[in-house]
C-alpha cells in the first residue's frame, strides 16, 4: 500500500503524468473561508459535548475552543 500527498502544480512542483496518475485514487477538497471552518467546527463540538453529556460550563465555551482551534490552525 502507498499513499501519498501533493499539492497542485507551481512554484517547484510539476503535473504528474495521466499514465502515472491512474495507479492512485485521487482526493481532492476545496479550501474553506473562515466562517465556513467555524461553522463545521461549532457543529461537531456542540454534537459531541451533547453525544458524551458535557457540564454547561463546558459546553458553555464551544465558541472559544473553536477560536482558539482557528488561530492555532
Amino acid at each position: 500500500m502507498i499513499i501519498t500527498a501533493m499539492g497542485p502544480p507551481g512554484g517547484g512542483k510539476t503535473f504528474i503524468t495521466p499514465r502515472f496518475q491512474r495507479h492512485f485514487n485521487v482526493i481532492a477538497f476545496a479550501l474553506f473561508d473562515e466562517n465556513t471552518m467555524n461553522s463545521i467546527f461549532k457543529t461537531i463540538l456542540k454534537w459531541y459535548f451533547r453525544t458524551y453529556n458535557f457540564a454547561s460550563d463546558v459546553a458553555a465555551m464551544e465558541g472559544k475552543l473553536v477560536a482558539g482551534t482557528m488561530k492555532i490552525y
